[in-house]
């Protein structure tokens, strides 16, 4: 900590140690540029600290526990468990693992750690405020500047997070024990995980949404495999209606009332409600109009494909600078933007990008759509592989969903890709460098895969597109 108000000076200021900011910071000290890092909270950030990695320790720990106590037609019976006080124990150690390791990696590769939080004076300077009675504040000037301060939680009217009924992502992840009732506003992908997580802990689970299906923004077919498996699992699902007010109930829980665009009402029973209804950028602590850097009406950052700003000297990755909202794609962006600032020619192509959804079955995703592919002017060919299909899949009791591949006809150029089933997120990864190096139909069919494996539904979904499939039928 720095101890009154000092000024000092660095070629690259680097904002928030997510997996945007930190990546940055390492790879721009890898560049040999002079560079620091300034976090307020925790290295890591979000998804680390509070989301991704978190939520998939549950997913996982859940998945475990709901596997063992249905795999009666496996031959095996048991009825375990779950000590939610160990599950958050072992969750925190799985974070703090990964947490540490973040702040070495900073320190092993040379770049400056300062703790506070960051706010501009003009464009090429901010003033940090350290934490603590007493701690001062300092002034870094800088020559170049990399926003990567993230997101947080949305909060919706009548939901303070303040109350102690209603939860955030962040506080359903730190709850000491399970709640009997949970009503879950929006079926996004955070609340579709959340969902999941809880249903397999023993929750009664209702998820009202105000659009007509879950996962707004994936095929219809894709989401209707994973609401079928949450309704499997019990959760119950109210489409066409939004959030009003909770209130306590008669029973020791609340009642969470929610209206219809006709205004009609309904009222779930429920001890705790999560509010998961999308995030919203971390710009409002930056004093953004000191330097001049322009934002969109909901506060994201505005970027260009080297993840500049309208302002030369700064530049912006992560949640902070819009959609894609995913670890991932803020982890590469904030590669371009420290390559950007070393003078090299680097740009990040979105199309390539992947996503994924760690539901029951999972979703991965690339590129385009039949129907995106389509409207961009090409002849597309789509080819499919259920997994019901794949020995693999049968052989570890979820064989719901399929790989879904799209081409273009003419050159055979695989396009796109939608896998929905198990282990999608690291599926996907083949359709998406498939995508990047600019792989045909007849390379990815033509590459021996290993069997049996998830992994050959890929290789026959192709195949499937090229009208010699042999394990499902051509279309």
């Amino acid at each position: 900590m720095v101890v009154g108000d000092i000024s000092t000076g660095t070629e690259l200021l680097v904002i928030g140690a997510g997996p945007g900011g930190y990546v940055a910071a390492i790879r721009a000290a890898q560049k040999g540029i002079d560079t620091t890092l300034v976090e307020r909270d925790a290295y890591g950030g979000t998804c680390l600290n509070h989301g991704c990695i978190p939520s998939k320790a549950y997913i996982t720990a859940t998945d475990l526990a709901h596997r063992a106590g249905h795999a009666e037609e496996m031959g095996i019976h048991a009825d375990p468990v779950v000590d939610m006080a160990g599950l958050r124990d072992w969750k925190d150690g799985v974070v703090g693992q990964l947490t540490g390791g973040v702040e070495k990696l900073c320190k092993a590769n040379g770049v400056n750690l300062v703790e506070g939080t960051a706010r501009f004076d003009s464009p090429t300077k901010v003033r940090v405020a350290h934490g603590g009675e007493g701690q001062g504040s300092e002034s870094i000037e800088f020559e170049h500047c990399i926003v990567a301060t993230g997101s947080r939680p949305i909060e919706i009217p009548g939901f303070s997070y303040d109350d102690d009924p209603v939860l955030s992502s962040r506080d359903a992840l730190a709850l000491d024990s399970v709640p009997d009732r949970l009503v879950v506003v929006g079926a996004g992908y955070i609340g579709m995980e959340l969902s999941t997580v809880f249903a397999k802990l023993g929750t009664d689970v209702t998820v009202v949404e105000m659009l007509d299906d879950v996962l707004p923004g994936y095929e219809d077919d894709v989401a209707r495999v994973v609401r079928t498996r949450a309704e499997e699992l019990g959760v119950e699902f109210h489409f066409g209606e939004g959030a009003a007010e909770w209130r306590d109930g008669n029973d020791g829980g609340i009642v969470v009332a929610t209206e219809t665009e006709d205004g009609e009402t309904s009222e779930y029973d429920a001890d705790k409600v999560l509010v998961a209804v999308g995030r919203a950028p971390v710009s409002d602590t930056l004093d953004l109009d000191a330097a001049g850097v322009e934002t969109d009406d909901k506060g994201f950052i505005r970027t260009d494909d080297q993840c500049r700003t309208n302002v030369d000297s700064i530049f912006a990755v992560g949640d902070v600078a819009g959609e894609p909202m995913l670890a991932h794609i803020g982890s590469k962006e904030g590669i371009v933007a420290a390559e950007v600032v070393a003078g090299e020619p680097a740009a990040l192509d979105y199309q390539a990008c992947p996503a994924a959804v760690f539901t029951d079955p999972e979703i991965g995703t690339v590129g385009m759509t039949e129907a995106e592919a389509e409207e961009a002017g090409f002849d597309p060919v789509v080819g499919q592989m259920p997994f019901n299909a794949s020995g693999r899949a049968l052989t570890t009791g979820h064989a719901n969903g399929f790989v879904r591949v799209v081409a273009d006809e003419a050159t055979g150029f695989v396009l796109g890709g939608q896998v929905v089933g198990p282990e999608a997120s690291e599926l996907v990864a083949e359709l998406a460098l498939a995508v990047e190096m600019g792989a045909t139909l007849e390379d990815v069919a033509a590459t021996v895969h290993t069997h049996p494996t998830l992994a050959e539904a890929t290789m026959e979904a192709c195949e499937n597109a090229l009208g010699q499939a042999i394990h499902t039928l051509n279309r």
